[in-house]
């Protein structure tokens, strides 16, 4: 019997990098998996290759009707929610002095508005026994050039995990943030642009273990964070990052 064997699982930003690869463990540990991302192309691909009980919802997490939906729709088909991550996020390159009011309101209405409101609309359907796992970054605890505005979403989300520990007391619903470092997903490809083989070389050099992590490597701690395993922790975090944070 798999790890998460009836459990329902919700993980946002589930159409590539540590998203997906979280879903296809979760699913492959026997989880009925909910998946939801932005693009419906990249989320129907991302259906295909999950082995296992899956269902995907096309939506923006910072736009709070999509949010609604998703609930709705997991209230329907599956009753509850048994394991949340939130894990859906997005950063932009820009140095101080050149960031833009646009790029910091995209930033912030997905890193921090997206995940407070999907947690929050999540809880109705979560009880005693609930893992709620945000994604965080070693990013949120070290200063990153022309990173700034992201590193402060990110330090916010382990904010939210502190606090929210003690709203939830007494509710038996745990929550933890995951904290990757460089791992290799389509995002930070994307959000690196231009400078991706210089940046990656300096985030390999940054490690002690000298090599970028995969996405599988971090879904197999939001495994141990998703289970039982790790039913007496709350507020924590924990880093999946090679040693870039620790060193």
């Amino acid at each position: 019997m798999g790890r998460l064997a009836g459990k329902i699982a919700v993980i946002t930003g589930a159409n590539s990098g540590i998203g997906l690869a979280s879903a296809k463990r979760f699913a492959a540990e026997g989880a009925e998996v909910v998946i939801t991302g932005r693009r419906q192309a990249e989320l129907d691909a991302a259906v295909q290759a999950i082995s296992g009980d899956v269902l995907a919802v096309q939506g923006d997490i910072s736009n709070l009707g999509d949010l609604d939906r998703l609930f709705d729709t997991v209230k329907s088909a599956k009753g509850r929610i048994d394991v949340l991550f939130a894990n859906a996020g997005l950063g932009v390159l820009e140095p101080l002095g050149g960031i833009s009011e646009e790029s910091f309101d995209k930033v912030f209405d997905v890193n921090v508005k997206g995940t407070l409101f999907t947690v929050q609309k999540a809880l109705p359907l979560m009880q005693a026994g609930g893992s709620i796992i945000l994604t965080g970054s070693t990013t949120g605890v070290k200063g990153t050039a022309a990173f700034s505005v992201y590193s402060a979403s990110k330090a916010a989300i382990r904010n939210f995990a502190r606090s929210w520990a003690v709203d939830l007391k007494g509710t038996g619903i745990r929550v933890n943030v995951l904290s990757p470092g460089p791992t290799e997903t389509p995002g930070l490809m994307n959000a690196l642009g231009s400078m991706k083989d210089a940046v990656m070389a300096g985030l390999i050099d940054g490690t002690a273990l000298g090599r970028m992590g995969d996405p599988a490597e971090t879904a197999a701690v939001a495994l141990f964070l998703a289970g039982d395993d790790s039913s007496f922790m709350t507020g924590s975090e924990v880093f999946v990052d090679g040693g870039q944070a620790q060193i």
